[in-house]
């Protein structure tokens, strides 16, 4: 397979390297277009071990039954490599990669579902994807307007972020004390400057957006494999911060 990008300029070790050479490799089966890297892995904030490996793969198509079964096939054979867990591939078409709202066949937390690929993955993409084969983004992909980003990051914040922060059995996990925090401060860029931000640049976002100090520097620690102790009332501490930050949000961006 004729790559357009050094997998072994990837961020990480060579677990990162190896992982992404394989599935590149087991891939050929299905003849892609294109595969890119987007979240962290683009953005340059990736963290082996704790970051997802998100990666778009476009197929010439249509995607079938058949090619839902390849595609299970293959990550079934990855299953016993390092970090493969953490990578997770949603297979695009040309037909279908216009079509904000289709369901595309994905790949992720070891199942197959449908999920579509929205506007903010589509900007990352656009903005600074990283072509591991074949065709930029831009070839295949058609370009997001500031406007539909922003009223799809409205709508995030609002239907689902807000409902979420009512919930409270849900915050003494850490995963939704990190995203619920780092998505509202990369959420506020966007709507306030009109660009995407890393994760690391949330972080040193959210003291000036007034976030829980002792949760911040909690997910710092966590985040980027320093010593951590245990914050009381993480959780709590967050809802309380998220609640109001978002009603804000909504109401001057909304």
């Amino acid at each position: 397979m004729t790559r357009s990008y050094a997998t072994t300029g990837l961020p990480g070790s060579a677990a990162t390297e190896a992982l992404v050479e394989r599935f590149l490799d087991e891939l050929q089966e299905l003849t892609p277009l294109a595969v890119w890297a987007h979240g962290s892995l683009g953005g340059g904030d990736y963290q082996e071990g704790r970051s997802d490996l998100d990666l778009i793969a476009v197929l010439e198509g249509p995607v079938t039954a058949r090619t839902a079964w390849q595609v299970g096939r293959l990550h079934a054979r990855l299953r016993h490599e390092p970090l493969a867990t953490l990578l997770h591939c949603t297979y695009l078409t040309p037909g279908t990669a216009g079509d904000a709202e289709h369901r595309h066949l994905t790949w992720a937390h070891r199942r197959l579902f449908r999920r579509t690929v929205t506007p903010v993955t589509r900007r990352e993409l656009h903005t600074f994807g990283l072509v591991l084969h074949g065709e930029p983004p831009k070839a295949l992909l058609p370009p997001v307007s500031d406007i539909e980003l922003d009223a799809f990051v409205v709508r995030d914040q609002q239907e689902y972020r807000r409902l979420l922060a009512d919930r409270a059995h849900l915050w003494d996990r850490d995963v939704w004390v990190d995203l619920g925090l780092l998505t509202f401060a990369r959420a506020t860029v966007t709507l306030r400057d009109g660009r995407l931000i890393t994760k690391r640049e949330a972080l040193d976002l959210l003291p000036t957006l007034g976030a829980p100090a002792e949760v911040i520097e909690d997910i710092r620690r966590r985040r980027y494999g320093q010593p951590t102790e245990e914050v009381p009332y993480r959780g709590e501490l967050t809802r309380l911060f998220l609640g109001p930050a978002i009603d804000d949000l909504v109401r001057t961006y909304g």
